[in-house]
């Protein structure tokens, strides 16, 4: 899974199948023309790829709601009218890949390219725009943003949404043109009461006398229409899992692919590494349910690189290069291998502080 030649940018996305509807984890890799995925086996990419779509002709969509319990999608619909739908681990990476696949599709048109990246910082709300509009559709049952019961500080605020959520949503109804123009819009509807921050890291944000600066487009900060915000929370004691090792930070997440304890086989997971407290946890990208499979206190836990040449003791398979293993305080052995030495280092580095 090593970077080559001409190869724009490469990394895990969760894709939809055509025929059977379902959702796996490929390695794709963008070109200047064409959009590559491979299989993963064993830990190990496919030599082949297992399809590609192609980029001349294409339009994008991002963000794109189409599946509510997937709100980090990229759409891609090729000239031929095939929809494909690439799911990210994060709406920063969404946003990195969506940027540099529409700069494939518009590289021979360096005119758009320049005025893609205007228009990602520029700001020019609609003329004679109406809040109590935006908040009515807003609150549409079927099209308005969804809300949900999120977690925060060992609370679980219910009918909540996220910044980022709402940011995504007044883009994807054509409320604002970038981030930075959704931000503000969200930041004048908190301003006029009609959304209010809930939690501690979005009633934070309120103390910055910029108005721009007291909305947060982030996947932690919560929100809620200000008309509901009573008897919104519910006591630890409600809840049906163990949440303090979900209270903490969340320091850094990705895609890393990870050997079972049982079978030894090799799957693609979605890490993330949390902070106060220090735990890491990891997801199986394929499923809607946004519930850890698996993970463990970093306390006492010992973290460190594999050598590259050859297969590891303690590792199945053919697998080798950018590996690296977690021996926790109980001598549970995690052996976890990154796409490049860099992302490897990368890991390590933010986990062995919290250890």
């Amino acid at each position: 899974m090593q970077e080559a030649a001409g190869v724009l940018k490469e990394g895990f996305l969760v894709k939809r199948g055509h025929i059977v509807r379902n959702w796996k984890v490929r390695w794709f890799v963008l070109l200047q023309d064409k959009l590559l995925y491979y299989k993963i086996e064993g830990g190990k990419k496919e030599p082949s790829p297992k399809g590609r779509i192609l980029l001349d002709g294409c339009t994008i969509t991002c963000p794109c709601l189409e599946y509510e319990n997937r709100p980090l999608l990229i759409k891609l619909k090729t000239k031929t009218n095939t929809d494909y739908f690439l799911e990210c681990c994060s709406r920063e990476e969404r946003d990195s890949w969506a940027l540099d696949i529409t700069g494939a599709i518009h590289a021979g048109h360096p005119v758009q390219v320049q005025e893609l990246h205007r228009m990602k910082n520029s700001f020019k709300l609609l003329e004679n725009i109406s809040l109590h509009h935006i908040v009515e559709r807003m609150c549409d049952s079927s099209t308005g943003i969804k809300r949900t019961r999120n977690l925060e500080q060992g609370n679980r605020y219910k009918e909540t949404f996220t910044g980022s959520a709402l940011v995504d949503w007044l883009i994807s109804n054509s409320f604002a043109v970038s981030r930075f123009e959704a931000v503000t819009l969200a930041s004048m509807l908190m301003e006029e009461n009609f959304i209010k921050p809930v939690g501690a890291r979005s009633t934070e944000a309120t103390r910055y006398s910029d108005l721009s600066e007291q909305f947060l487009d982030d996947s932690t900060a919560l929100y809620m229409f200000a008309e509901s915000s009573k008897k919104n929370t519910s006591s630890k004691e409600e809840l049906q899992f163990n949440i303090s090792e979900l209270r903490g930070t969340i320091v850094k997440q990705g895609f890393l692919v990870k050997q079972g304890h049982k079978r030894k086989n090799w799957k693609v997971r979605r890490f993330v590494l949390r902070a106060d407290p220090a735990f890491l946890h990891y997801y199986d990208p394929t499923k809607e349910e946004n519930r850890p499979v698996g993970g463990f206190s970093l306390r006492g836990c010992l973290v460190s690189a594999l050598e590259d040449n050859g297969v590891p003791a303690g590792v199945k398979g053919n697998v080798q290069g950018n590996l690296f293993k977690i021996i926790t305080k109980k001598d549970i052995h995690y052996y976890i291998q990154a796409s490049s030495k860099a992302e490897r280092a990368q890991w390590i580095e933010a986990i062995k502080p919290l250890t």
